[in-house]
């Protein structure tokens, strides 16, 4: 789940089936009663129907947390929150070692955190140019880079576009967050 609408449709989803959630939040749902083997199959089922999945295992659903957090961070926080770094943000948020987070990552996303940083600001770059209501120095203190150049060297390599001639363009080149 990576917004709103979605922790709306999965927690509607829980109520359907008499599960009402005790807790949700992105990522994450917890009831009062455990679900049967054959409720947790149902549920598995409708998730997929919904573009959704249902993550069991405790490395997949440690990565997925890994995941919300730089999500929330990058994109649902205010610039002035974000004065921690990400590692620390990361290790904080799940109380374990970000070497082991940062190895277990890699691992099984054959990628780095940092490189999924990375994709997840350039999105929150192309969603803030696509809305055109800040300037791109706006745009590179809100998501803490230390200068338009280092936001636009970056977004170039990452889309092949300058910043500039992707707000000309814009509206089709953005991915879902959970496509990232």
């Amino acid at each position: 789940m990576v917004c709103n609408r979605c922790i709306m449709v999965v927690q509607q989803l829980f109520e359907s089936l008499e599960h009402p959630p005790v807790h949700i939040s992105l990522g994450e749902v917890e009831t009062a009663i455990p679900l049967s083997g054959e409720e947790l199959d149902l549920l598995r089922t409708k998730l997929v129907d919904l573009g959704f999945e249902l993550i069991d295992d405790a490395r997949s659903q440690l990565i997925e947390k890994i995941k919300t957090l730089v999500i929330e961070m990058i994109h649902y926080r205010k610039a002035e929150d974000r004065k921690m770094n990400y590692s620390a943000y990361i290790e904080s948020g799940l109380n374990k070692d970000y070497t082991y987070l940062s190895n277990l990552f890699s691992e099984v996303t054959g990628t780095t955190i940092e490189k999924y940083i990375i994709s997840q600001k350039i999105e929150r770059v192309k969603e803030l140019l696509v809305y055109d209501e800040h300037t791109l120095s706006e745009i590179t203190w809100e998501l803490g880079y230390s200068s338009v150049a280092h936001l636009s060297a970056q977004f170039k390599k990452v889309t092949g576009l300058t910043p500039g001639h992707f707000r000309q363009i814009g509206t089709n080149k953005r991915k879902p967050l959970d496509q990232v």
